[in-house]
Formats: structure tokens, sequence, C-alpha cells
């Protein structure tokens, strides 16, 4: 068992878990049922002969990692396997339970299969298969045009393979509400990115002239931007956020908050879905959209 932190976070659990399956236990010293599954925890880390790695965090003394993960109420125990989320319970449950949830996701014996532990949701397609998710989700969208998890979806994978006309005609019946649904909004903002891409002669070109002005200027936030807009349409999504935090460091409120508003829709793009379990869905933790969350909130609140 180990206490990991938010420093150790990326080595003890998303490294650790492309190898094997960890097991998080959000805890607290003033949680009471907590003291009871630790213990039982603890014990059946040892008694699985290495199936999975157990870790502990302190869910007071690491709020933004309990942040990350949505946790809203100890003990909550989250199961990692190649740097996802893929189940979790909440509460004390007794060691029966517990073996059970394990067996269902390890390993059995002492082999352990180098794949990833999925959980089964209905008929998903399968996730080494493009054009079963493309057609899952276009069918999605046509049985439930108000379904906006699955328009969203739908409309980002059209635009990730360059499908942008597809992708725009997808997007027409919600244009209406970008101002009522973030993650509508932040696919407009990438849409628009690409039609300014589009618009540029010679984005490579376009992109040294950019550069130019911002190293004659530190403070030529269109520049800036626009440098943003053509790393967005080429989906270098780190890239981007960058550029749009140097803005921020120097303007907050640049052009009505532009610049934040841009880096929010890149995070709500790249994020991933929600693993969804038999009680509701675990948050994704994705290391870059974590790391890129803490630097957008440093320079916000500084």
């Amino acid at each position: 068992m180990m206490n990991v932190t938010v420093e150790n976070f990326d080595v003890e659990v998303i490294s650790a878990s492309m190898e094997i399956p960890v097991l998080i236990d959000f805890w607290a010293p003033w949680c009471g049922p907590c003291k009871v599954i630790g213990p039982l925890l603890e014990k059946l880390e040892t008694s699985y002969g290495g199936r999975f790695k157990l870790v502990k965090i302190d869910s007071d003394q690491e709020q933004e990692l309990s942040q990350a993960f949505g946790i809203r109420s100890i003990p909550t125990c989250i199961l990692m396997s190649q740097g996802k989320p893929v189940d979790g319970f909440m509460g004390a449950l007794p060691e029966g339970q517990i073996k059970e949830f394990l067996d269902k996701h390890l390993p059995q014996g002492d082999v352990l299969e180098a794949e990833v532990t999925k959980v089964e949701v209905g008929d998903a397609p399968d996730a080494d298969d493009p054009q079963a998710i493309h057609e899952a989700l276009q069918q999605a969208v046509l049985k439930n045009p108000d379904d906006d998890d699955a328009r969203f979806a739908y409309v980002k994978l059209l635009l990730q393979r360059g499908q942008t006309d597809d992708a725009k005609v997808a997007f027409a019946p919600v244009i209406a509400r970008t101002g009522l649904v973030r993650r509508f909004d932040s696919l407009q903002r990438w849409m628009t990115a690409i039609d300014f891409g589009d618009a540029q002669p010679d984005a490579e070109v376009s992109g040294r002239q950019f550069d130019a002005r911002i190293t004659a200027n530190k403070r030529d936030f269109e520049a800036r931007f626009a440098r943003a807009q053509i790393l967005m349409a080429a989906q270098d999504w780190t890239g981007a956020m960058d550029e749009l935090l140097e803005i921020l460091m120097r303007d907050k409120g640049w052009s009505d908050e532009l610049a934040r508003k841009t880096y929010i829709a890149i995070l709500d793009i790249i994020e991933p879905p929600p693993v969804k379990v038999a009680d509701g869905q675990i948050p994704p933790v994705d290391p870059t959209v974590a790391t890129y969350r803490r630097r957008l909130s440093s320079v916000v609140l500084s």
C-alpha cells in the first residue's frame, strides 16, 4: 500500500496502471468507515498476490485529485487500468462484495494480461473499429436527436477525422443552443478555428508570420490568438493552450475573456468521456487535462 499525492500520482497510478490494475482508496483520517475498509483492502492486496496494486489518497490533503475524480463521499475506491478509470464503488463494502468487484476486472491466477480492462456498456462498438464507432454514434443521434452527449461525441469524431462539412451539418440542429450548452459552444469554437486555418493561404507560412509578430511584441495578443487557432485547427491542443496561457498571464480579460473561453473549450474537447459503471459514472482522469486545468487555475487565480 502506498500513499499517493499530486506529485507522484502520474508515476504511482497512471504509469503503474499500464502494467497492473491500480485500486485507489480515497479516505480521510476522520472517516470511520475508512478505518474499516482500509485494513481490509490491504489484506486483499496481499491475498491477491500482486494481481493489483493498492494506493491511498487522503482526500482532505489532496483535494485537487479528489476534484479530478469527482469524489463526493468517502470511502470511494476507483480501479485504474491503462491510465484510465474503469470501475469503482463507494462505501465500506463487505469483503465478499469487494472480492466480487476485483474478480470482475482482474486477470485470473498469476497471469497478467497486457490488455485494457473494458467496462461493458450495452452493445458498445469495438474501440478498435473507427467505422463501427462512427455508425453507432450516427445512429444514436438519429434515434434520439435530443441526446446531447451522443451529438457532442458524433460531431467531435467528425471533426477529428477532418470531415468538417459533415460535422457542421450534424451540428446545425443545436447551433442555437451554444449559449446554453458549454460543450456545444466548445465545438463551435473548434469549427471557427478550423475555418480560420482554412482561410490562411499557407498555414505554415502564416504560423511563422504570427511567430515573428509575437517575437517583436510579446503583447500582440491578436497574433498569439491567431497562432492558437491555427494550432487548434491542426489538433495541436497543448500547443494551442500554451499560446492561450501566454495571453492569460499578461491580460486575463483580453477581448471579453476570449483566451480563457477558448482554453476551456479545448479542455472540453480533449477530455475523455466518463466511464459508465453500475451506480453511475466515474469522471475521466487524463494527465494532460489535469495538468492544464492546474495551469489555468494558477494563472486565473493569481
